[in-house]
């Protein structure tokens, strides 16, 4: 047996608490995008009530939802447009300017259904395609720099 002293149990019970609380509270966050790109040359981008500039559509991968699920539901929200098959994964990027801990799943969507026409919201000021040679004035550096990923070769970014 160690000289050592050995935790008494309420010290045992505190720390497994801390350590959970910690687990949970420093936990990373995850959210999804996707580059819906249509047979025109044309990128799929939304613009938000809530924050400045055009994006790809995408959201937070809520608790029980995989990422593949949290796209479909992000893109049926805010695009009304269903994936026909999965989509390639592009990569992931750390999002440090959402949170320290935040990472992006981006993915390229060729093949897809448009559902309806999609109408502002509470949510979605604008969306709609837009000619990739021709973005609407606002689009974010991060967009453009994962439509270059995409389209051009370019080397992809470890950061969003």
């Amino acid at each position: 047996m160690s000289d050592l002293p050995q935790p008494r149990p309420a010290a045992r019970l505190v720390s497994r608490a801390l350590h959970t609380y910690w687990r949970f509270a420093r936990g990373m966050t995850l959210g999804v995008r996707g580059a819906v790109l249509d047979g025109q040359n044309r990128v799929f981008l939304i613009r938000h009530t809530y924050v400045p500039g055009w994006h790809l559509p995408g959201g937070g991968v809520e608790t029980g939802e995989t990422a593949l699920e949290a796209l479909d539901r992000e893109l049926r929200e805010e695009a009304c447009i269903a994936m026909d098959e999965p989509p390639a994964l592009l990569g992931v990027f750390f999002n440090r300017r959402a949170s320290p801990r935040d990472h992006v799943l981006v993915y390229v969507i060729r093949r897809f259904t448009v559902l309806a026409e999609k109408r502002p919201d509470r949510e979605i000021a604008e969306a709609g395609f837009f000619p990739l040679d021709r973005l609407p004035e606002g689009t974010t550096p991060a967009t453009r720099r994962r439509l270059d990923e995409i389209l051009e070769g370019q080397p992809l970014s470890a950061t969003w």
